[in-house]
């Protein structure tokens, strides 16, 4: 009865370890995605390709069927996954969309937790050069016909500067700092294509002529055009927002104010979809990507790595890189899902 006992004891043991083991390999086989479509958006910025991506992969292994990127504006974008016409936007920028967010039915029919990158600046910088002749520190002094003949591209006597796409969100801002700080007679807002424009901003740059543009990090444009060594931050007087972020304070805890708010980058969704589906939920709350690893990306695209399977490759290699980060999320999301 003893050596029978102890069998049984060792065979319970057994059975108690096999079955945890099996447990484990359903856990990590498990999709609760399975059988659900998802469509992704983004907006007309390329660069926007890679962070999708990511998250496009991570919702795959999660056995969800992912559809191929739609590209859409911004504000039509919001108001597409608030109706159920899409499924998720991966940045989302808050507060910078806020309008956007509301007007597409807000925490009614948007999800929206966590952060997916964090920190994003924006603002307008000119060529250092020109900067410490003119001792230009603030974008209010371009009011003065003299400063702006500087920054003048086709000889209209008003500094051109690189603007913001409509849609985007950034060129609503800019459009109130011009009345804002008295800028509509002296400088011109150029919008159309941004790529377009800040490579002609480059090449001028590199013939040695002064130039004056938007951008904002994470963006590969810092990363040719380095503030500090190459290019310099314009200050703003005060601050100025439209919409409803009007009542915001733009200035950065060091004191500096470029006018812009610091943003983070979040992944929104349809709230009834995501109610539905809460493995998926919890993924887009904790995925995070940083800044810098966005601009290294986004510099490779700039210098001729921007092929759909180049960005392919690319998220593949940040998965590799970042495996075990990659993994605990697909974990996290499944517990949510059981």
């Amino acid at each position: 009865m003893t050596i029978l006992k102890k069998l049984s004891t060792g065979a319970a043991i057994a059975l108690t370890g096999s079955l945890l083991m099996s447990g484990m390999a359903f856990a990590d086989d498990m999709k609760p995605g399975a059988g659900v479509e998802v469509q992704p958006l983004k907006s007309s910025i390329a660069e926007e390709t890679f962070q999708t991506l990511l998250v496009m992969k991570a919702l795959e292994e999660l056995g969800y069927d992912v559809k191929d990127i739609q590209e859409i504006e911004y504000a039509a974008g919001h108001v597409a996954i608030g109706n159920g016409d899409a499924t998720f936007l991966a940045d989302h920028w808050n507060p910078l969309h806020a309008d956007f967010y509301t007007a597409a039915g807000g925490d009614e029919k948007l999800y929206r937790k966590g952060v997916y990158s964090a920190g994003a600046l924006q603002g307008y910088l000119i060529d250092k050069k020109t900067a410490d002749k003119y001792n230009i520190t603030n974008i209010s002094q371009l009011s003065d016909p003299e400063i702006a003949k500087i920054f003048d591209n086709n000889g209209d006597g008003k500094a051109d500067l690189a603007g913001c796409n409509p849609g985007w969100g950034c060129e609503g801002v800019i459009e109130n700092h011009l009345d804002a700080y008295k800028l509509r007679d002296t400088v011109t807002h150029n919008q159309g294509s941004y790529s377009a424009i800040i490579a002609d901003t480059i090449t001028r740059y590199k013939a040695g002529e002064s130039v004056l543009y938007y951008t904002w990090t994470p963006y590969w444009v810092s990363g040719v055009l380095v503030p500090g060594k190459d290019v310099t931050w314009l200050q703003v007087p005060f601050s100025s927002l439209p919409g409803e972020n009007k009542e915001a304070d733009t200035a950065l805890p060091d004191g500096s104010n470029y006018g812009f708010q610091v943003n983070n980058q979040q992944i929104i969704a349809n709230k009834a979809w995501t109610d539905a589906n809460p493995a998926a939920a919890k993924l887009f709350e904790i995925m995070q990507v940083s800044a810098n690893d966005i601009s290294s990306q986004n510099l490779r695209m700039r210098d001729g790595e921007k092929s759909a399977e180049d960005v392919a490759r690319h998220a593949d290699a940040w998965i590799k890189a970042n495996q075990a980060k990659f993994d605990g999320w697909l974990e996290e999301a499944r517990k949510a899902g059981m």
